[in-house]
């Protein structure tokens, strides 16, 4: 990096700390510090929800997610539309009308208080873990650039974000959310038209997408009901629409975002921008990462884009090994050129089909270098997603543009991790420690006191962070996390909202009962005895625990809430047995 860039990452970043803590300084009842004096204007909760969600590990993570295995990753928001039409309809009248702080305070006046908190630990359980994730994130691209410890950098950035959502609270968060997705729209869309600009002067972008088409990158929908296939049209519309129903409806990061409108209109009108620009958007930053791709089939790419595990294996015994595989790489990457040049003068399915071998060929050596990298250092991560974006940055942008392409990706995870801290904080003092513990005392004591577990929730953060690892790639670790939790606490809030016999007994046995289930599933999915997507388990949590209430409070229920429970037994049998044996249901389906 030049110095011209050290100074647009610096300025960028200290400006919307600064400006942060400016704008909100003098917080002093929990209305302004907790709901931002309910001020939000609809485009503000609109950036403001986005921003929530697209953190550093969206545009880290995506663009690696799409050149290894191309645009199908975009079915995965295909139910945030759908999630956004109905918590306008339903979710928001009632948090709107009840005046509430947080979504679990619904909860008690429903059922009761240890159900309310019940929802509430589940909540700072799953973006406890989450927070630390966005933090680790960027810290990965500094110490790509820096050479720095990891440890290092998560605690620089942690106490970056927890300066200004200390002193700001929600509305800090809400006023540097907007300028913080200006920055990441025009860097994002800047890198975009360079990836273009670099190509062969004979590549148009037309031939840039028959180039990805024919390498399988540019295979968007997939209608197909085979769980082996993780992001299908299917998943998304119905395991992402209760994903995005359960993240949006109920996780207070998001909630909190929206709480802060100034009338019911804004709020509905912020959440629906939301939901119409999500889908496009992610589309782009797929779209960008397989233009990488592309950019990469005439531009040499190295063969692990972690710098650290490439090291590790040339000062290693297998270093000879290895280089053998970077000769094969670069042959390979020889032989695709030619081949793609033969394609686009023909547009013969012959030379596609040799393309596509010679892709095949190039994920071979690829998945032989990571082998290579774990023998000679266990302890270095052989995954490299979330370094291909960071490669191409780093060593492609002039100098300059660097420094803003950084600043989006560090910008992206500042929004994300101060959402997440806000509400965190939030939850822990109106839920648990306002509830439980200190139930008179006066505003300026639970502002404090919510400023003292943002706090105490940035340095777990930190410390989460600091211990993470990569996972499959960042952006589905992320998701695994909620899936495991959210399911469950979306079906508390259904059977709040539509099950009027059900009592707070019967949920929380129920939600206990479903937590564990879920776990359970995944571990067996983990250790393939059971075939299971991680995105179903939001619908299969949810399904869970409405159909456990339900049977708990059997005798209460009228005669089509029997009914329904009966079918949503039979359902969950049937679904239960495809998952465990998807051929002996086929079998039995065919021969009826």
């Amino acid at each position: 990096m030049q110095l011209l860039d050290w100074i647009i990452l610096s300025a960028t970043l200290l400006f919307i700390v600064g400006y942060g803590v400016y704008q909100t300084r003098g917080s002093k009842n929990v209305k302004d510090y907790i709901r931002g004096g309910n001020t939000a204007k609809w485009w503000t909760i609109g950036l403001s929800v986005m921003a929530t969600q697209a953190s550093a590990i969206t545009f880290l993570s995506t663009p690696g997610q799409a050149f290894h295995d191309g645009m199908g990753f975009v079915q995965f928001y295909f139910g945030v539309p759908i999630a956004m039409v109905i918590i306008s309809l339903v979710f928001i009248p009632i948090y709107h009308r009840l005046k509430v702080y947080t979504a679990y305070e619904y909860l008690e006046g429903r059922f009761d208080l240890k159900t309310r908190s019940l929802a509430a630990i589940l909540f700072l359980v799953q973006r406890g873990l989450a927070a630390g994730i966005t933090i680790f994130a960027p810290a990965i691209i500094l110490s790509a650039v820096l050479g720095w410890n990891l440890t290092i950098l998560n605690i620089i950035i942690g106490i970056l974000v927890i300066i200004y959502t200390v002193s700001g609270g929600t509305k800090a968060v809400n006023v540097t959310q907007k300028h913080q997705m200006v920055v990441i729209f025009a860097g994002m869309f800047i890198a975009f038209c360079l990836i273009l600009n670099y190509l062969p002067d004979n590549i148009t972008f037309s031939k840039a997408l028959d180039i990805a088409g024919a390498s399988g990158k540019m295979e968007v929908l997939d209608f197909s009901f085979d769980f082996n296939n993780r992001y299908t049209v299917w998943s998304g519309l119905i395991g992402g629409s209760f994903l995005a129903l359960s993240y949006f409806g109920t996780d207070q990061s998001q909630v909190q975002r929206y709480l802060s409108g100034s009338n019911i209109k804004q709020m509905r009108i912020g959440l629906l921008f939301n939901g119409l620009l999500k889908v496009p958007m992610q589309f782009f930053i797929l779209l960008v990462g397989v233009m990488v791709f592309v950019f990469f089939q005439f531009a040499k790419s190295p063969l692990n884009f972690n710098p650290a595990a490439t090291e590790a294996v040339m000062n290693s015994e297998y270093a000879e090994e290895y280089q053998m595989l970077e000769i094969e790489h670069e042959k390979t990457h020889n032989d695709k050129q030619l081949l793609i040049q033969e394609y686009l003068k023909n547009g013969d399915d012959k030379y596609k089909q040799y393309v596509a071998i010679a892709n095949d060929i190039d994920k071979e050596n690829r998945a032989e270098a990571k082998a290579l990298i774990a023998k000679a250092n266990a302890d270095v991560e052989t995954n490299d997603k979330d370094y291909v974006f960071i490669h191409f940055i780093l060593n492609y942008l002039p100098k300059g543009l660097i420094g803003l392409l950084l600043a989006v990706i560090l910008s992206a995870a500042m929004s994300s991790t101060a959402s997440e801290l806000n509400a965190l904080a939030s939850t822990t003092t109106i839920d648990l420690y306002k509830r439980n513990i200190r139930r008179e005392e006066s505003e300026e004591h639970f502002v404090k006191a919510t400023r003292w577990f943002t706090f105490g929730w940035g340095v777990l953060a930190i410390i989460v962070a600091s211990v993470a690892n990569l996972f499959d790639n960042l952006i589905q670790l992320v998701n695994i996390i909620g899936s495991l939790f959210y399911g469950n606490v979306l079906g508390i809030f259904l059977l709040a909202f539509f099950f009027k016999y059900i009592k707070g007994n019967a949920v929380f046995i129920a939600a206990l009962i479903t937590q564990f289930i879920i776990f359970g599933l995944y571990a067996l999915d983990k250790y393939e005895v059971i075939n299971l997507p991680y995105l179903w388990l939001n619908f299969v949590g949810c399904t869970l625990i409405i159909n456990i209430a339900l049977a708990i409070s059997f005798k209460n229920l009228d005669k089509g809430n029997k009914i329904f429970l009966f079918l949503l037994t039979s359902f969950l049998l049937i679904a239960g047995y495809y998952i465990y044996d998807p051929i002996g249901f086929e079998i039995i389906i065919n021969s009826i």
